[in-house]
C-alpha cells in the first residue's frame, strides 16, 4: 500500500488524468474499481478501502486490485518516459543488436557497417555502457575486418572503460554525499563532506566529464547549498561547471535534458545570491532551449521556468507580473503553492495569502517526505506570520507551540539556531507589539543575529527578517524586503 500511495503522490494532476483516461479505454466496465481506488488514495483515504469498494470485507480481492493498479501505474510511468525521452540510446542499442544478428547470419559486411554506425553515434552521445557492448562485439569479430586493428580496438575499449569508471565514480560520489547530508548526526560541514568524497574517489572537475556527470555534480553542490541556505560559497563551483558545459558546444543539443537542468540550477544560484540580472538571463536562455526540438521539453520544465521567472520579477519590483505568472500556472505544483502566499503576504494581502496557503492541506509529515524539512519550515513560518497579521490569537499560540515542539530539535541539529531565535522574536512581538519599536528590542535583535554579509546572506533568510524589520520601523513589508535584498549590509546592520 505504501508503494502504491508513493507512486500516486509522485504524479501531477495532468499525469493522473492521462492515466485515468488510458485506463478507461482499457476497462470494459464503467464502474472499474481501479479508478475508484486511485481517487480514494489520492484524497488521503486509506481505512476500510475494501468495504468502500466492494460493500463488504474483501481483503484478498482488495490486495489483488492494489497489485493491478500498481502494475498499471508503473507501466504507465515507463511508457510515458519512453515516449518523452530521446530515443537515441534505444536507436544505438537496436543497431548493436542488428549488427550481432548480421554477424551470426554471416552477413559480415552489413554487420561491420551497422556496428561502425552505432559506434559513431554512441561516441557523440557519451553512452559508455553501450560503447562497452560495441567494443565487446568489435573484439569478437575483429578478425573478419582488416580495417579493425585488434590492438586499436582494445585500446579504444580500455579508454572507454576508464570513462565509464569515471562516470561510475561520480555516481558513487553523488550517492555518498546525499546519504551523508541526510544523516541527522552529521558533524562535518557540507563543504568538508564534498571535499573528502571527491578526494577519496579521485574525482577531477574537467572537460572529460559528461553532461550527465556535470549535472549530477552541479545538483550535489546545489543540494548542499540548499541545506545550509548558503548559495554564496558554492557559486564559484557552479560557475566553473557551467564554463565547462559551455566549452562542449554542440553537444548540449544532444543532451538537452541535462543542459536544461544545469541552466535551472545556475539560475536558482544567481537568484539566491541576489544576482537578478544574471538569473533572468539564464532563465531566458533556458526558455529558448525549451523551445528547441519542437518544444520537446517545454512541458517538463515549464514549472521550473515559471518559478524562477516569478521570483526574479517579484524581487525586482514587478510583483504584478510575478503574481500573474504564479496564479496563471494551472498544473499542480507544491513549490508554486508555497511561493504564491509568500508573494501575496508581501503585498499585505493577508487573507488571500492565508486562503491560498490552506490549499496545502496534507500533514507536515507528508510534505516533509515529499519536499524536505526546509520546505516544511518555510510553510509553517509563513503560516504563523499570516495568522499574526490576521490576529487569530488562539491559532497563533497553538502554531507557535507546535512549531517548537515539532521542529526545535531538528533545527538545532541543522545548525540553524537563528531560525529559533527569529521565532522567539516573532513571539515576543505578538505578545508585546509596542515593544518592537523600542531601542531595547532593536538592541536585542542586533545581539541575536549573526549576519553573513549583504552578498553572502541568503535571499529567503533576508525575506523573513524583512517582516520583523518592517514591524520595527512601521514600514511596508514589500518595500522593506526590496531594500534589504538590494542595499549594502552596513545599512541592514544599522537597522538591527
Amino acid at each position: 500500500m505504501r508503494s502504491l500511495v508513493a507512486i500516486i503522490d509522485s504524479f501531477s494532476e495532468e499525469e493522473k488524468q492521462e492515466f485515468l483516461l488510458l485506463q478507461r479505454r482499457k476497462n470494459r466496465r464503467t464502474d472499474a474499481k481501479n479508478e475508484k481506488l486511485l481517487r480514494l488514495l489520492d484524497t488521503g483515504i486509506q481505512d476500510d478501502l475494501d468495504i468502500k469498494l466492494y460493500g463488504k470485507p474483501a481483503k484478498n480481492a482488495f490486495h489483488a486490485l492494489c497489485k493491478r493498479l500498481q502494475d498499471n501505474l508503473i507501466d504507465f510511468v515507463a511508457n510515458r518516459s519512453f515516449s518523452e525521452e530521446t530515443s537515441e540510446e534505444m536507436d544505438i542499442l537496436k543497431l548493436v543488436l542488428a549488427s550481432r544478428i548480421f554477424f551470426e547470419k554471416k552477413k559480415y559486411k552489413v554487420g561491420i557497417k551497422t556496428l561502425d554506425k552505432a559506434e559513431k553515434i554512441a561516441k557523440q552521445s557519451d553512452v559508455y555502457s553501450i560503447l562497452n557492448e560495441i567494443y565487446h562485439t568489435k573484439i569478437q569479430y575483429a578478425h573478419l575486418n582488416i580495417a579493425w586493428s585488434l590492438p586499436d580496438v582494445i585500446q579504444d575499449s580500455e579508454a572507454n572503460m576508464k570513462s565509464y569508471q569515471r562516470d561510475f565514480q561520480l555516481n558513487r560520489a553523488y550517492a555518498l554525499i546525499k546519504a551523508e547530508l541526510k544523516n541527522p548526526d552529521r558533524k562535518k560541514s557540507v563543504k568538508t563532506v564534498m571535499e573528502e568524497v571527491f578526494l577519496s574517489l579521485n574525482i577531477q572537475i574537467d572537460e572529460t566529464l559528461t553532461f550527465k556527470s556535470l549535472f549530477q555534480l552541479m545538483e550535489i553542490t546545489a543540494t548542499s547549498a540548499k541545506l545550509q541556505n548558503d548559495y554564496y560559497t558554492i557559486s564559484p563551483m557552479m560557475t566553473t561547471i557551467y564554463t565547462i558545459v559551455g566549452k562542449k558546444g554542440i553537444l548540449k543539443n544532444k543532451h538537452r535534458y541535462y543542459y536544461l537542468n544545469i541552466l535551472n540550477l545556475l539560475a536558482i544560484t544567481h537568484f539566491r545570491n541576489k544576482r537578478f540580472r544574471d538569473s533572468m538571463q539564464i532563465a531566458a536562455q533556458m526558455e529558448r532551449e525549451m523551445d528547441a526540438d519542437n518544444g520537446t521539453y517545454r512541458k517538463r520544465f515549464h514549472e521550473k521556468l515559471c518559478i524562477i521567472k516569478a521570483l526574479n520579477l517579484n524581487y525586482t519590483g514587478d510583483y504584478v507580473k510575478a503574481l500573474e505568472l504564479l496564479q496563471g500556472y494551472h498544473n499542480d505544483s507544491l513549490d508554486i503553492k508555497l511561493i504564491l502566499p509568500m508573494c501575496l503576504m508581501q503585498q499585505s494581502k493577508f487573507s488571500e495569502a492565508y486562503q491560498s496557503l490552506l490549499l496545502l492541506n496534507h500533514s507536515d509529515d507528508w510534505y516533509e517526505k515529499k519536499m524536505g524539512l526546509l520546505w516544511v519550515l518555510k510553510k509553517n513560518i509563513i503560516e504563523i506570520l499570516l495568522l499574526i497579521e490576521l490576529d487569530k490569537q488562539d491559532l497563533v499560540f497553538l502554531r507557535l507551540e507546535r512549531f517548537n515542539r515539532r521542529f526545535a530539535k531538528k533545527i538545532r541539529n541543522m545548525g540553524e539556531q537563528r531560525v529559533l531565535t527569529f521565532m522567539e522574536l516573532v513571539t515576543q512581538y505578538y505578545e508585546m507589539p509596542r515593544e518592537v519599536i523600542s531601542s531595547a528590542f532593536s538592541d536585542q535583535v542586533q545581539r541575536s543575529f549573526h549576519w553573513l554579509g549583504a552578498a553572502q546572506e541568503d535571499i529567503f533568510v533576508m525575506s523573513f527578517y524583512a517582516w520583523l524589520k518592517a514591524k520595527m520601523e512601521n514600514k511596508n513589508l514589500y518595500t522593506t524586503t526590496l531594500e534589504l535584498v538590494g542595499q549594502p549590509m552596513d545599512a541592514i546592520e544599522g537597522a538591527n
